[in-house]
């Protein structure tokens, strides 16, 4: 016993603003999908960890809201709890849509991100998509604007400079004992998982008419001898029209969200899973406390 390495225990708060591909990236550094991907921003909506094991070093990756100017209160609680996942980390991850560059957002999250005390790193992303010869000057610029500890350039859709960034994580773990059983590599329920996997087919399906007017809730779970599990998600909508859209004509929507969203998820968990959608309108539901906080938010 004595020739191993001492256990380590990490937590890394990754932040960007949104589309800067953070949640690729956790997805790729877990090996398994542990948040849901859309190319449309603001798609997490909670902070959901995703745990890695480098070595003799447990990596806790904790997903953030990109962060954006608020202005309902779904808006706010999410952008909160950007900021609470970054605060409570060993490490802040800023993470950089190298192809778009240092835009406002980013700058005004650097701007922030001057007042926390957590050592920062920067990973800019995306880097296949742009010249390599703009790379420097872009990590210099930044690194002008806001000193940061490491600097990587990665690729989290290629799966290019991971291994690096695992590697620098590991390292800089804190000593002390894992938080989760070797073979769990998300904390997230499987409630929320069917939620989120519903919520991402309905942003693929139904594109900018029902974007983020829609919130997914997992009322039942129900384990079966035979190893299945029944699950029923209602689907709140703020709008009539909303809710004609996501239902479609004769039902057809529906059941494709519904037959993709069953499909991924028996995938996920390997086993068979019966999902069952229901529809419902529920004008002005971001605005309420209490579904807030069953989305795991809270406003500041």
């Amino acid at each position: 016993m004595s020739g191993e390495a001492p256990r380590r225990c990490g937590f890394v708060g990754i932040l960007g603003a949104p589309n800067a591909g953070k949640s690729t990236l956790v997805n790729a550094m877990a090996g398994t999908k542990v948040t849901i991907v859309s190319a449309k921003p603001q798609t997490t909506r909670f902070r959901i960890r995703a745990v890695l094991i480098e070595g003799a070093a447990q990596i806790v990756l904790v997903d953030t809201p990109g962060i954006f100017t608020p202005k309902r209160r779904l808006d706010r609680a999410m952008v909160a709890a950007a900021w609470t996942g970054a605060q409570d980390a060993d490490v802040a991850l800023l993470v950089v849509d190298a192809k778009a560059g240092l835009t406002e957002a980013v700058r005004a999250i650097m701007d922030r991100l001057r007042e926390t005390k957590v050592p920062l790193w920067l990973a800019l992303n995306k880097v296949d998509l742009i010249p390599r010869e703009k790379l420097l000057p872009l990590a210099a610029e930044a690194n002008a604007l806001l000193p940061f500890a490491e600097t990587f350039m990665l690729s989290a859709e290629k799966a290019q400079g991971l291994d690096r960034l695992r590697a620098k994580l590991a390292e800089a773990a804190p000593e002390g004992p894992w938080m989760f059983p070797e073979d769990e590599l998300s904390d997230l329920p499987n409630r929320m998982l069917a939620a989120e996997i519903v919520r991402e087919q309905i942003l693929r399906q139904t594109h900018e008419e029902v974007p983020h007017h829609a919130t997914v809730e997992t009322e039942t779970w129900e384990e079966r001898e035979d190893g299945s599990a029944r699950v029923d998600c209602t689907i709140y909508v703020a709008r009539a029209g909303q809710k004609a859209i996501l239902i479609g004509d004769k039902g057809t929507r529906i059941r494709e969200i519904g037959r993709r969203a069953r499909e991924e998820l028996s995938a996920l968990l390997e086993r068979p899973i019966h999902l069952f959608l229901n529809v419902k309108e529920r004008a002005g539901w971001d605005e309420e406390t209490g579904r807030l906080r069953a989305l795991g938010l809270e406003e500041e």
